[in-house]
Formats: structure tokens, C-alpha cells, sequence
């Protein structure tokens, strides 16, 4: 640190703005495939509905959070135009284009993608109703203000990715002192990677491991989680302590935050929140003499202090100030008794905030989706709709998709967790039925190759994975037991 320049942390604001871009891909991607089918003018939840709903009631003109689609019609080709767009303008910053001209092309690159990713958030309802959608937008609004190659990183938009990695992880570990039983007795993780929303192909193997493995897992997770993000902000201490050791300290605790993420990106499919992550802890590690040369403040002109042009330091210090008022009710909220998770306390999704799995749940219980041709149901034979990332047939490896974010096999996950069915699932039934073409495009495998079933039900069924032994006889890599009839049989008629 170099006073209000953080002449040490160029190789870190390299890996933010880039791999925050490269999220920002991922992200218009994951929307630009499955926004259509799920919130599009003919969807499961048409954004068009809220849209409309928005325009006649006031009510809803205070609820809706900011979105281009307030002020110019929803059709799906829009939709579609936007996240081409952001992904083109993602894919530059990605390569650092923008980088090389000026802070203020930056600035408004990254802000277009933040406002264009709103956008989106704003209207995507339950399906985007994800904590790290906040946590990107939030990401990518900090960006902004990182600056170009030009000149180095502000030291306090740095110290805000600090305090952004300090709630998203001291958040989550809170939730889970004050959460679950099963996170104070050490045996929270001796079910989490069998009963986790989207299992790996690793999964399963972890799940295997010994139980003192799993409670080890859970003091690391306690370690990281709870004292790790406090060191984030040794760094700080530079300023008035000579030597490296601030720089060292901060680093040991980006790595600590790093390698437990590495773990969850391993044995699990958590879209790009643990990748994220990974990226944000990237600000606490400083490089002595990578990136910005070392220079004499004192020979700076007038028009530069630290290195950095006037305008653009009085602008990183007014952000500062913004998010310093906004992260009171953030900063209480993670030391109140009844702790809110994922929450935003601002229309603009700023100083939100994070955290995640308070309890863990000790089954697995999956929906499963069938239909028939035959006349009779209750004769009749069924057969299994797949789905491409939530288990189902029971000797398929799950797979890596993470951090593309598969939307519907997410919101199946909830279906069962002691909430009534929504009201998405009973239209995606009925598009089943319908063999529409836009929904069948998000599941792995429609057994009747597009065409319509006469009915489709739900049904329940609880799944584990096999030991050992099971694997070994029957090559399953899940056990399942059904539970019973959740829905249907239903038919067009």
C-alpha cells in the first residue's frame, strides 16, 4: 500500500477484472439459454406478467428493482440482443482491451454489464432468486472502479473487495454458528455431499471418506469462515508497519479462503459461487514489484496523486463513501440474532448480504418426473423425463457443470424441502404434456422423442449413495427408494 494507491496489488486487480468478466459470460450464457423457457414471453413464469403487473399496480412499480426492461418493451429477442451484446463486451474485458485506454472506458464497460445483469435479476424471479446473483452484481459494480493499466489500483476500492470477501465469508460462517445443530457438532459435512442441491462426479467419493474426514472438513470450513476474513485486512496495517509481513499475513488468508473453495468447486456443482469467490479473495494477495513501477509521489504533477489522476481518485473515493453508508445495516445484520442470509438492503444490490446452508439436510429426496402414452394410468408403463445436472437414473456419474448454472435443476431441489409445489412446476408439467420443444431443450432426456405423452406425474423418491460394497454388486452409484405419488397423473384433457 502506497497511501491512496495500492501500488502492490496490480497482479490482483489483473485476476478481478478479468475473471469477474469472464463470470459476466458465464452468466449472460446461462441466461441467454434458459431464460426463454423458464421467464420468456411463453415461459414457465413469463417476465411479460410481472412486466404488465408492474406497469398497473403501484405496489409493483415500488417492488421492481431496476431494469431497461421498465422502460422498453420485454420480447425475447431483446432478451437475447442484451446478452449477446454482454457477452461481447464481457469476452473484451476478458482479454483487457478496454484496460489499455482509460479508467473511464473501463468504468463504463463493467457498469453496462452490472446494469445489463440487473436487468436481468430484476424480473428473473424465483429463478434467479440465487445469492450469488447479488454477488456478481456487486462484483461487477466494484470492478468499475478499478481502474486501467494506465495507473495503480485505488487503495479503497481494494479494501472493499476485502469487505466484500470479509461478509460473503464471516456471513456464511455466522449462519451456520446460529443455524443447524449439525455445524456445532462436526457432523454437518457427513451429509452435505450426498444431500447437496447438484452433486459432482466427486461427490459420492467424498461422501465415502471417514467420518473423522468430515468433521475435520467442518473445523476447516469454522477456520475459514469465521477467522480467516479478519486477516483479509492486514494489508492495511502496511501503511504504518514496515516490512512484509502485512502483505504475507493477507495473503495466507486469501489463500486459506482459496483452497476451502477449491475443495466446494471439487465436490460440488455450486454455479459460479465458489469460482467468484476464488476471484474476490485474489485482492488480498499483493505482489511487491509485479505491475505498477515504483515511482517518487513527490515528482507527481499536480494533476496526479499517487499516481492515479485527480478526477479519477476523487471518483474511487466517492464509491467509498457510498458503500461505507450502505454497509451499516450489512454490518449489523451480521452480528444480529436473527442473522438474514442473501439479503440486499438497496434497490441497487450493493453491500448485500451472503450466506448459505445454515442447515444441512440429512436426506435426499428427489422429484421425479414421468410420463406415459399408454390410455389407462393407473395400467399403464412409465417412463423417466432426465434431467441434465439433479440425479435420476441411478448409475449415471453426476457431472461437472459448474459455473454454468443450471436454473431448473436448482429449483427441483427445492421442491421437496417442506414448501408447497410452485407454480412454475405445475406449467412445466403442462409443457411436458404440450412436448414443447423450448422446455424439452432443458432436460437431458425426453423419452418420447418429442412427442406428447397422453399423462405425466411426480413422484418422490429418496436417494443415497451406494457404499462400497452396493457399487461393487449392483455398479449403481445411487440407491433410491420410492417415497410416493407428489402430483398427477395429469393430462391435457
Amino acid at each position: 500500500m502506497d497511501g491512496f494507491a495500492a501500488v502492490d496489488f496490480e497482479f490482483a486487480r489483473q485476476v478481478l477484472q478479468r475473471g469477474i468478466a469472464l463470470l459476466y459470460v458465464v452468466a449472460f450464457a446461462s441466461t441467454l439459454n434458459q431464460f426463454r423457457p423458464l421467464l420468456g414471453e411463453h415461459g414457465l413464469l413469463p417476465a411479460t406478467e410481472l412486466l404488465e403487473w408492474v406497469r398497473t399496480s403501484p405496489r409493483g412499480r415500488r417492488m421492481l428493482r431496476p431494469t431497461l426492461f421498465r422502460f422498453t418493451r420485454y420480447t425475447d429477442r431483446r432478451l437475447a440482443a442484451l446478452c449477446w451484446a454482454a457477452m461481447l463486451l464481457a469476452a473484451v474485458l476478458v482479454c483487457g482491451i478496454p484496460q489499455l485506454v482509460s479508467p473511464w472506458l473501463t468504468m463504463a464497460c463493467f457498469l453496462a454489464l452490472w446494469l445489463g445483469y440487473m436487468s436481468i435479476v430484476s424480473i428473473g424471479q424465483t429463478f434467479y432468486g440465487f445469492g450469488w446473483e447479488m454477488l456478481l452484481l456487486e462484483a461487477g459494480f466494484l470492478a468499475a472502479f478499478l481502474g486501467s493499466d494506465a495507473e495503480p489500483p485505488a487503495t479503497v476500492v481494494v479494501v472493499l473487495f476485502w469487505w466484500l470477501v470479509f461478509r460473503l465469508e464471516f456471513g456464511a460462517g455466522m449462519i451456520k454458528i446460529r443455524g443447524g445443530r449439525e455445524w456445532r457438532d462436526l457432523t454437518a459435512l457427513t451429509f452435505h455431499h450426498e444431500t447437496q442441491p447438484m452433486p459432482g462426479p466427486l461427490s459420492r467419493q467424498a461422501h465415502l471418506l471417514p467420518r473423522w474426514f468430515h468433521q475435520g472438513e467442518v473445523l476447516g470450513n469454522h477456520f475459514a469462515q469465521l477467522v480467516a476474513p479478519w486477516f483479509l485486512f492486514a494489508p492495511l496495517l502496511g501503511l504504518f508497519v514496515p516490512g512484509p509481513w502485512p502483505a504475507v499475513v493477507g495473503a495466507a488468508a486469501a489463500a486459506v479462503v482459496i483452497a476451502t473453495q477449491l475443495w466446494l468447486i471439487v465436490t460440488g456443482n455450486f454455479a459460479w459461487l465458489n469460482w467468484a469467490t476464488v476471484v474476490l479473495a485474489f485482492s488480498a494477495i499483493g505482489l511487491p514489484g509485479i505491475g505498477s513501477p515504483s515511482r517518487a509521489p513527490a515528482n507527481d504533477p499536480p494533476w496526479l496523486v499517487d499516481g492515479m489522476p485527480l478526477p479519477w481518485l476523487l471518483a474511487t473515493c466517492a464509491v467509498g463513501v457510498l458503500l461505507l453508508v450502505l454497509s451499516w445495516a450489512p454490518l449489523q445484520n451480521l452480528f444480529a440474532h436473527r442473522q438474514l442470509m442473501n439479503a440486499s438492503f438497496n434497490r441497487w444490490q450493493l453491500a448485500n448480504a451472503y450466506g448459505a446452508f445454515g442447515t444441512v439436510t440429512r436426506e435426499r429426496i428427489e422429484i421425479v418426473v414421468e410420463g406415459t402414452m399408454d390410455e389407462d394410468p393407473d395400467a399403464a408403463s412409465w417412463r423417466e423425463y432426465g434431467f441434465r445436472g439433479k440425479p435420476g437414473e441411478v448409475r449415471r456419474i453426476p457431472r461437472q457443470f459448474a459455473p454454468y448454472h443450471l436454473r431448473l435443476d436448482w429449483l427441483m431441489w427445492f421442491l421437496p424441502l417442506g414448501r408447497s409445489l410452485d407454480d412454475w412446476f405445475t406449467v412445466f408439467l403442462v409443457r411436458l404434456l404440450q412436448a414443447d420443444a423450448a422446455t424439452l431443450r432443458l432436460l437431458a432426456r425426453d423419452p418420447f422423442g418429442g412427442e406428447r405423452p397422453r399423462w405425466v406425474r411426480a413422484v418422490a423418491y429418496r436417494y443415497r449413495f451406494t457404499t462400497r460394497a452396493e457399487f461393487r454388486r449392483s455398479r449403481d452409484r445411487w440407491l433410491r427408494e420410492r417415497r410416493g405419488l407428489v402430483l398427477g397423473p395429469l393430462s391435457l384433457r
